[in-house]
Formats: C-alpha cells, structure tokens, sequence
C-alpha cells in the first residue's frame, strides 16, 4: 500500500524515531509499504518517519559499487530496523543529496565514505554489513531522519541558505504552509 511521504515542515520529520520492540506482522507490512512507496516515488531510501511512523525502520534500494556504469549492476535492497552505523576510517565523500520530504532540493553534501551498520531486517534477523558510496550515504541519511535530522542540517551554511531559498520559493512548500 503506497503510503504519504510528509514533507518538510511536518514535525514527525524533527522527530525521533523509537526502537521497534520486536518485529511482528505489523513491522514487516510496513517495510512492504515503505518499499513500495520509495519505489513509486522514485527514491534509494526511506524512513517510517517520513510516512508518518515514529518507529526506527527504514528501507534502501542502492548499487552495491555506484562508480560500476554497468546498468545491470547489483543492487542491495531491504529495510534496515533499530540500524546503528559506525564510520569506517575517516575519508569522506562529498555528493549530490536529496530527500523525498523535500521535493526537486539538491544539494552538495559530505558523509563518511565506509560505513558499517548493525540492527535487523524484515524477519527479525540480525543485519551487519559495510557499506560504501551511495549505500553508505543511505545509511547514514535515513539515519538521520531516524534521529529527526533533515540533510539540510549537514550542509555548510552557504549551500543551507541556498537550499533554504530553494524550499522558500518551491511549489510544494508554498502549498503546504
């Protein structure tokens, strides 16, 4: 079931997500509709929080080696639940992000280039891999949102005050507030 995406100036997206107790038939149709919902909305990542669900899940769609130009290349795909991420060296990347609670915004970002996240996927199992690139920037983005950190927040001030003036003047804020 295709889900709404809240949009910035909804407070659930400053909200922190809590950690999902056990995970049950209820847990695992919201992955199902949260896959589902990034899908159609052309996304590599979502958290519960951004379809209006304070629970600390989200799901990813990314290329395992995004430097591959090989359109058939591997993809990793799941959903992630209570993740916790640790950096892996100190070597940063610096990339186009954007958000799906903040409609046609791009912008510059830095993030750790290796990461290494732990917490469980849809059947309760645990999940632990390392990560690089764009996966690795899912990561640690749909974390953030987990946290109630938009990526706005992780830009320099200049590129914020850019993105900000690009909100401001967006058909979608303007119709939402």
């Amino acid at each position: 079931m295709l889900r709404k995406i809240r949009l910035m100036g909804d407070p659930v997206l400053v909200s922190e997500a809590q950690p999902v107790e056990e995970v049950t038939a209820s847990t695992k149709a919201l992955i199902e509709d949260m896959l589902e919902t990034m899908d159609s909305a052309g996304g590599v990542g979502l958290a519960a929080n951004q379809v209006g669900v304070l629970q600390r899940v989200f799901v990813y769609d990314c290329p395992v080696n995004d430097e591959d130009p090989d359109p058939n290349r591997e993809y990793k795909r799941g959903a992630i639940v209570n993740p916790v991420w640790e950096a892996i060296g100190d070597e940063k990347q610096l990339g186009q992000e954007g958000c799906l609670s903040i409609p046609d915004v791009y912008a510059d970002t830095e993030r750790y280039q290796f990461v290494r996240v732990t917490g469980f996927d849809e059947n309760g199992d645990k999940v632990d891999f390392e990560a690089k690139g764009l996966l690795a920037r899912c990561i640690q983005h749909e974390t953030d949102h987990l946290d109630g950190v938009l990526f706005i927040k992780r830009l320099t001030r200049e590129r914020r005050k850019e993105a900000m003036r690009e909100i401001r003047n967006s058909e979608w804020f303007m119709n939402n507030n």
